[in-house]
């Protein structure tokens, strides 16, 4: 930092116009963009605040005329969005966490810690637990008995791993996440009134009052590489197999996921998902806001589900699903146009049957 516009050009591969030698220091959003930082109007409605602002130079769309604007210099980008990946890993000055170990943190005489792992102050790292090379392991965090996490990890303050589970490279867990507490597991001596329900769909039948015996989780919970999670996301061990996610999976905060659940890779888990146990999900699917998955289905590869949807059954790949319960959202989308003209279809009925009253003879 700063950075001239040359030099993020090349570190983008994106194209750079006018004046590359000029530096910046910081991103701004372009009607807030002081003289030292770059603009991000990356679209023709941001751009159009530009003027609003002081920035010399903007990230634009590939063939925007920057010139225009009263700009020195322009970052082209034929994928400005994706150029911005990039361009906040450049940026990004990291949490602050200092490096080395912390005289606070308690470490395991039997724990492994690769080379240059930081670890923060009233962290707890129990016996057995391996530490790969680059990992940074913040404030009053929990790493438990026998965890194994990969090289370059970050666990931002209050993360908790519990005893076993498995996590590979370049992890990142925000503030309050939790991998490999205990799965939601009861049972009752005799069918319970929500088992009755489950069977038939809405009969409770004559089901006693008992009282639920815990069933203990036996499993653990594995994660491939490059995997993120959110602020407070939970992650359940197996029953008796391990949780399973793949590599590049990304969970937004408050994300609940359920014991056994085996999920494939470069899944997109929004925030306040709850996947049910037992359920599988294929690769590349996205799971918008609030979205519910029932346990013991199966979703196939590249599914996309709308913000609150209640998948209920096995979705086919490929599909996109609304609603609840979920349907494909062309369908859904349909029924709730064909809803908002019940008003007024019914007020032509009403119309309607007072017509022909009228016109009915009279005994």
């Amino acid at each position: 930092m700063p950075f001239s516009i040359a030099e993020i050009a090349d570190a983008l591969g994106i194209r750079a116009e006018g004046n590359v030698a000029l530096t910046i220091s910081a991103v701004a959003e372009p009607a807030h963009a002081g003289p030292d930082d770059l603009a991000l109007a990356m679209k023709p409605e941001f751009a159009a605040q530009l003027t609003q602002g002081q920035a010399r130079a903007a990230m634009l769309w590939d063939g925007a005329d920057w010139r225009a604007f009263g700009l020195d210099a322009a970052l082209m980008a034929p994928r400005p969005r994706f150029a911005m990946s990039g361009l906040s890993a450049m940026l990004d000055t990291g949490s602050g966490y200092e490096t080395g170990i912390h005289p606070s943190a308690i470490i395991h005489p039997d724990a492994v810690l690769g080379a240059d792992v930081s670890i923060g102050a009233l962290t707890v790292i129990e016996a057995g637990a391996r530490i790969g090379s680059g990992s940074v392991i913040g404030p009053s965090c929990y790493v438990g008995k026998d965890v194994t996490l990969g090289a370059d990890a970050r666990l931002n303050s209050g993360v908790r791993l519990m005893h076993g589970v498995s996590i590979g490279d370049r992890f990142i867990a925000h503030p309050g996440a939790v991998v490999g507490a205990d799965g939601f597991s009861f049972v009752t001596p005799e069918a319970s009134g929500a088992e009755n329900v489950r069977e038939t769909l809405g009969d409770a039948g004559n089901a006693m009052a008992q009282s639920y015996a815990r069933i203990h989780s036996l499993g653990s919970v594995t994660i491939g590489d490059d995997v993120e999670l959110g602020a407070n996301a939970c992650i359940d061990r197996g029953t008796v197999r391990d949780t399973q996610i793949g590599n590049g999976c990304k969970f937004d905060n408050l994300a609940q996921v359920g014991h056994n659940v085996v999920i494939g890779n470069d899944c997109l888990i929004c925030a306040q998902v709850g996947i049910a146990g037992s359920s599988r999900i294929g690769n590349n699917v996205v799971l918008g806001g609030q979205s519910g998955v029932s346990d013991n289905i199966f979703i196939g590869d590249n599914v996309i589900t709308g913000g609150a949807t209640k998948v209920l059954s096995n979705v086919p790949a490929g599909r996109v699903m609304l609603g609840y319960p979920a349907m494909k959202m062309d369908t859904q989308l349909d029924l709730y146009k064909q809803l908002r003209r019940l008003p007024r279809l019914i007020a032509d009925v009403a119309a309607l049957k007072k017509t022909v009253s009228k016109t009915e003879p009279s005994d």
